[in-house]
């Protein structure tokens, strides 16, 4: 019984640290606008795949 709840409280506060991120990243971005397109990503991701090694594209707004 011991294990299900602390396995329970690990993956709740594993989760709401997933959340506060995304809150954060989310406040990051309304205050400055700053972002990459799904494009740029994927684009950079892929160089990645690919054994490149790609520089991550610069955030604009």
């Amino acid at each position: 019984m011991i294990d299900a709840i602390e396995t329970y409280v690990d993956r709740e506060e594993k989760r709401e640290e997933y959340r506060q991120a995304g809150l954060a990243a989310w406040n990051n971005y309304q205050t400055t606008g700053l972002h990459l397109t799904a494009e740029e990503a994927d684009s950079w991701l892929a160089k990645l795949e690919n054994g490149e090694k790609a520089k991550a594209p610069k955030c604009h707004v």
